[in-house]
């Protein structure tokens, strides 16, 4: 699907600067995104926005909702779909599946981030396995993102400090270059205090308290390159039961730590053929959850899960007259284990899952205006509950595209997918409530997903814009039933979210200006979905606006956001004990200066939350008042103010 995303202008000189503007079909076909109404997050956006976390990282876009409170709670949400319904990765390396509702296992550090692409619906069929509602690509910064011309060492330091808990954050980084090879090294940590809403409420366990270490070192040879990358992140600190919902008003906090391992090693060619374009990668990682056994025989947070995954993917790219295709193989071998300290009568659970796979996807462009996008995937899957019995299938999963550029600089499109997923079990640290007659329920089923979209892309040369209509249904997908009548993992009833997604962005060379808005309506088995934090989340009506503009006589760059959610409300609500979602708009600005006679610094003050707005964020637990439990809004941080300073050398 025609790719409308925000944000990426061509490189136009030799100023070392790349400024994202709209990917498009029309854009020579060389850079398809199969998802209209998807998301781009550039390094200038990056920049610009200087996020904290995934809720600041995404604050520009419409489609994508975070969950609140503390970093690892953060979970993104595509229109709804929750983040393990789409393929996300790391530098091309598949992250794992969320752990437990409560807390994300994906602990993405933005110092780090170069860009983030996300693919909301169709992926195409190289974007991985089970991407039932789209996909998300992280990239990291790497030495040569960073060198200036002429230059072989470098290095970059940055600090900051923030009100309202924020605290003290600082990050360093050294790279370089020297004959073939290329180093990267960089470390990041965070440390502050609870943050108050702006109610005045201090929210516990928020503080921030992350560490993190990346590292890449590349070899190039010949016509050959080798690149060895490791990445470590760390949230270690006290943090309340469960860490996206205000239970109670419980004030409680308990020692937390997640982590998350990653190694990888990737070859490709420097100077690839029509014919010859390989590239090659394997990794292992380990995502951990630890929590003390802080409360005799009660099955609540306290519990140590782990997942380990060793994997890989070997590709081709053949370059055609009209475009493109990509073929190859991936395959994956994951692990998970549970230790819920014996709070019930089975204290240990494990499981593991195999996927082999083999893509194709081509690309093409034609000369009377026809792109078209397509491909297809063939997977087996392999699941061993945890008690022994293993379930395996195959199936396939096809995609396709075609977007007609009827005027220079408008094109239609329409496309869609179905994707085979799999058996999938959902959030496995659930298994540590459950008791030893817990099971897989017969004629369990591998999940499936659908998704159609269709719109309209335009680009007139300093403004895009995009409308696009998209339906995602996820069937089949796992789901803990702990029922009288089943007590097992059973197939969850259908789950969809359709509706449209408006995007546009104006530029005039040392400004721009843009906005978005979507409106998804998000349902279960064809009734409302009730805000209960799960895989899917309604969301509603959203929208986004930001301006960035510089002032060169003085080294300035200035800019906003503004970002809206409308009110939810309904019997769908009200019926299950929830109240009605408000409406909120939240202002967040920021002022760059960059002194004329030292180039490399950079000093950045940013106000978050300008008029001190009371909200919570959508994907959130909403208030519920009825029921065996009352759970509070987990309100967003209140006005914070931050003042950082950056240096490169």
């Amino acid at each position: 699907m025609a790719a409308s995303l925000q944000a990426q202008e061509t490189y136009t000189g030799t100023e070392g600067v790349i400024v994202l503007d709209t990917i498009t079909l029309i854009a020579g076909g060389e850079e398809n995104v199969e998802a209209t109404g998807g998301v781009s997050v550039s390094a200038e956006d990056i920049e610009a926005m200087a996020p904290a976390d995934v809720s600041e990282l995404f604050a520009r876009d419409s489609a994508i909702t975070v969950s609140g409170g503390a970093g690892p709670s953060k979970r993104i949400h595509v229109f709804g779909m929750e983040q393990s319904n789409l393929a996300v990765t790391v530098d091309g390396v598949p992250q794992g599946v969320t752990s437990w509702h409560h807390t994300g296992s994906n602990v993405i550090d933005p110092a780090f981030l170069k860009s983030v692409e996300v693919e909301a619906g169709a992926a195409a069929a190289d974007s991985g396995f089970g991407a039932a509602a789209g996909a998300v690509r992280y990239e990291t910064v790497g030495a040569k993102d960073l060198l200036a011309d002429g230059q072989s060492m470098g290095g970059r330091v940055g600090l900051s400090y923030g009100s309202n808990g924020r605290g003290f954050s600082g990050s360093l980084a050294g790279y370089g270059v020297y004959g073939g090879f290329d180093w990267f090294m960089m470390v990041h940590a965070a440390n502050g205090d609870n943050y108050e809403a702006a109610n005045g409420r201090e929210m516990p366990g928020t503080e921030p308290a992350t560490q993190g270490l990346l590292t890449k070192l590349g070899y190039e040879f010949e016509d050959h390159r080798l690149e060895l990358a490791y990445e470590y992140s760390k949230d270690d600190a006290d943090r309340v039961i469960k860490m996206n919902m205000d239970l109670n008003a419980d004030d409680s906090v308990y020692p937390l730590k997640v982590t998350r391992n990653t190694l990888s090693l990737k070859y490709s060619s420097t100077a690839p053929t029509d014919a010859w374009d390989p590239e090659a990668m394997f990794y292992v990682s380990r995502n951990e959850y630890w929590r003390n056994d802080y409360a005799e025989d009660r099955t609540n947070g306290d519990m140590d899960l782990e997942s380990q995954t060793i994997g890989g993917k070997l590709q081709n790219t053949y370059t055609l007259g009209q475009g493109k295709i990509t073929a190859g193989v991936d395959w994956a071998y994951n692990d998970y284990d549970i230790d819920n300290y014996g709070d019930t009568d089975r204290r240990y659970w494990s499981m593991e899952t195999m996927q082999v796979g083999a893509f194709v996807q081509g690309r093409f462009e034609f000369d009377n205006g026809i792109d078209l996008s397509t491909g297809m995937r063939l997977d087996h899957h392999r699941f061993t509950d945890w008690n022994g019995d293993r379930h395996s299938d195959t199936g396939a999963s096809v995609n396709g595209t075609v977007a007609y550029e009827f005027a220079e600089g408008f094109e239609v499109f329409a496309g869609g997918s179905r994707t085979w997923l799999g058996y999938n079990f959902g959030e496995y640290g659930l298994l540590h409530a459950r008791t030893s007659d817990f099971a897989v329920a017969d004629g369990f089923e591998a999940a499936e997903a659908t998704n159609i979209k269709l719109g309209l892309n335009a680009n007139q040369g300093n403004w895009t814009g995009n409308l696009t209509f998209f339906d995602t249904r996820l069937k089949d997908l796992g789901e803990y039933d702990t029922s009288s009548e089943v007590y097992a993992l059973v197939n969850a009833d259908e789950y969809r979210s359709k509706g449209f997604t408006l995007q546009g962005s104006y530029s005039w060379g040392s400004g721009r200006v843009g906005a978005s808005f979507t409106k998804a309506d998000v349902t279960q088995n064809g009734e409302d979905k009730i805000p209960d934090g799960g895989t899917v989340m309604p969301v509603g009506k959203l929208a986004t606006l930001f301006i960035d503009q510089e002032i060169p006589q003085y080294g300035l760059k200035v800019g906003g956001t503004i970002e809206w959610a409308g009110k939810l409300a309904g019997d769908y609500l009200t019926d299950n004990g929830f109240e009605d979602h408000s409406s909120y708009t939240v202002v967040n600005v920021y002022g760059e200066w960059q002194p004329q006679n030292h180039e490399n610094v950079v000093i950045r003050l940013g106000v978050d939350n300008l008029f001190d707005e009371t909200y919570y964020e959508r994907s959130s637990y909403v208030q519920r008042v009825a029921g065996s439990r009352i759970i509070d809004p987990l309100y967003a941080p209140g006005r914070t103010v931050t003042l950082g300073a950056k240096m490169s050398f």
